[in-house]
């Protein structure tokens, strides 16, 4: 048998998670700049398109209608190992803060709430795929389908998108579970405020997090 991964030593590896159009992608970039201005490290990433091999499956699986659920989850995994292995634990290894849109939360809300796939074949695969390395905080941003979707009207095609209400509501409802599964490490945000107060609510519960690491 492989020997396990040795454990990361790291500052904080920070994830924000949510559903189509929360405002992920705006809070985890606002959140890194934040972290530049006062002088730490940082690095952003997306899952699952933080390497060209992982943009090449985000296209496809997008693009396409044909993929199913089984496919799309083992699809992600392989984009999240990559990630993983090549951005995300050199750069925790290195001292970075990271920050990521999304992990593998997503395949939990997605593919198994969502898709139906079993939680406990997701979890084993999510184990496999990141190497055990878990983010110490989840930013949930929480957003109702329909106003999350409005968001994204205009937008490119994309399989995701254009699932009905109840896909939604079932990722939802995931995320939900999850993050009061685990109130230690995640924390949710009404992502139908203004953004300059997610982004204060955000960094509020981050630097209490950094505080035992770093001057903030």
């Amino acid at each position: 048998m492989p020997e396990p991964a040795a454990p990361v030593r790291r500052p904080l590896f920070v994830v924000f998670e949510g559903g189509e159009g929360s405002g992920k992608s705006t809070q985890a970039r606002g959140l890194h700049r934040r972290l530049q201005r006062i002088g730490l490290s940082s690095l952003v990433t997306r899952d699952p398109c933080g390497t060209e091999y992982g943009r090449a499956i985000e296209r496809r699986l997008k693009r396409s209608k044909q993929f199913p659920p089984a496919t799309e989850l083992f699809m992600f995994a392989a984009a999240r190992s990559l990630l993983t292995a090549d951005v995300i634990r050199p750069a925790l290894l290195a001292g970075a803060i990271v920050i990521s849109d999304r992990y593998a939360p997503s395949s939990v809300a997605y593919q198994g709430y969502g898709r139906g796939i079993a939680l406990g074949t997701i979890e084993s695969l999510n184990r496999l795929a990141t190497g055990g390395i878990r983010p110490d905080l989840i930013v949930l941003l929480d957003i109702p389908p329909d106003k999350g979707l409005a968001r994204k009207q205009g937008d490119a095609w994309d399989r995701f998108h254009h699932e009905g209400l109840s896909f939604h509501d079932k990722v939802r409802k995931g995320y939900l579970e999850m993050a009061r599964a685990e109130p230690y490490c995640w924390t949710i945000v009404d992502a139908t405020l203004p953004s300059r107060t997610i982004a204060a609510l955000i960094w509020a519960r981050v630097a209490g997090m950094l505080s035992g690491h770093f001057p903030v």
